[in-house]
Formats: structure tokens, sequence, C-alpha cells
């Protein structure tokens, strides 16, 4: 299983804006940045989104995907949401005033879109890979992701302060390898991370503490602002299971 973190900055190095995965050259978890990536061939490639929450930074992207890749294929991107999600799509950005309604338009070689509803427990069987959407800890109804390909399983948690029902799917799941986790706010900043339900380096290796096992932590969602700051904290747990997730580079599971 090969999952990328797509950068969001200009080059790869930059500070993490928005929130993209890519699996397997064909799957997005989120859709954040996936629409300033690469090519419009690059994105055409992509043929499954699925997105956690209606955050700006984890579907700012989405119209520009859909109109780059839109005509690329006879068959229409499908993409994976909530309820919640589908709602705030429709109602925040598709509305004609935000951008055209590329859920219900057609283009002359027809739909942009092909919308299906996930939920909390919904399995998605895609080729050489299962996707299982778990509900965790966050301020609008959020979506984190178990990835298996029948020899490895990574978690894609998403935004979330602390949450326990992914890790315990984790625990009963054979050969975890990888876990990416936010850590966005650094531990001076408790309180806002609190209110905003995300985790702090401090609250990542505590969620960490609810797998064992020696899975891969991968940090991400270090807010851009203090990205250095939480990253130097996150060092100094010295885990050697714990690293910050860099832009760009392919991790193999």
């Amino acid at each position: 299983m090969k999952i990328t973190l797509i950068p969001s900055a200009i080059g790869t190095s930059g500070p993490q804006y928005l929130t993209s995965y890519l699996v397997n050259d064909d799957v997005a978890i989120d859709a954040g940045a996936i629409g300033f990536w690469g090519t419009p061939e690059d994105q055409a490639a992509i043929r499954h989104v699925f997105v956690s929450h209606s955050h700006a930074d984890h579907v700012a992207s989405l119209p520009i995907f859909l109109l780059n890749v839109g005509a690329a294929h006879t068959t229409p991107v499908r993409l994976y949401a909530s309820t919640a999600v589908q709602e705030s799509l429709r109602s925040d950005i598709f509305n004609g005033r935000v951008w055209p309604n590329f859920l219900e338009l057609t283009h002359e070689r027809g739909q942009f879109v092909d919308m299906a509803t996930i939920a909390n427990g919904s399995a998605i069987d895609l080729p050489g890979l299962r996707v299982t959407a778990v509900s965790v800890n966050h301020v609008v109804p959020t979506l984190g992701f178990i990835l298996e390909d029948g020899s490895s399983t990574v978690a894609i948690v998403s935004d979330t302060a602390a949450t326990d029902e992914i890790w315990a799917r984790l625990r009963l799941s054979a050969n975890v390898k990888a876990v990416f986790l936010e850590a966005t706010f650094p531990d001076a900043q408790a309180d806002l991370a609190a209110i905003t339900k995300h985790l702090t380096p401090s609250g990542l290796v505590g969620e960490m503490r609810k797998l064992p096992g020696p899975a891969e932590f991968f940090a991400v969602h270090l807010r851009a602002g203090c990205r250095d700051k939480v990253a130097e904290e996150l060092r100094a747990f010295r885990l050697p299971n714990l690293q910050v997730a860099e832009f760009g580079t392919t991790y193999q599971f």
C-alpha cells in the first residue's frame, strides 16, 4: 500500500495548509490539495475521493479537481461522503455562487461526479483495497479511515481530539503497519486544541498508547504557523515509532 501526503505549499517542503492523501495512485483521502497538485493527467488518475469532513482545508480544491478531470474519462469520479458533508458541499460550495453545481451538472462525456453516502462503519471495497469509515471526535461530523489491502492495514485518522472507536477497531485488525495522526497545536495551546477538538503533541502520544504494537505513527496536520514548535515537541518524546510525515514522500507498507 502506498500513501503520499500531497504537498499544499509551493514545492514539497513547505508547511501544511491543506490536507489530501494519495493512496495507490487512484484513491484520494480528502480534497484539500488534490486540485492544486501535479498535472491534470496526474489528477485524472484519481478515480475515488473520500472526504472526512466539511472543513475548508479538507475540501478546498475539490471544485478545481472536478473541473480538471471531468472530461478525462467516460465514467465520473466517485465521491464518498457523509450526509453532513454532502449537505455542506451543496449549500456552501456547489451552490451556483461559490461554484457551479458540479454535483448535478454534466459535461460532454457525462457526469462530473458520482456521489456515494458513507457513515460510521461503512466499508467500501475497491480493487485491491478496502476502506472503512469510522467516526472520530471533531467539532463537525468527521470520519477517519482504515485502509486494508490484504497484507497491510493503515489508518488515516483525520482531525480529532481524543477518540476511542478507531483504536478499538485497529486493535482487532491484522497487520497494522501505520497510523497518520494529527498534532495541530503545541502543548502550550492545549486550551485552544480542546475548544477546536484537535490534538497537541502530548495528546497524540496519549492516543498512541491506545494502540499497543509496532505500528509506525506519522504526525500530520501541524498548524503552519507553529509547525516547527510542534515538530520539536513531538521529537522530544524520542519515540522510535513516531515521526513527522514529509510532504511528497511516498510511504509504502
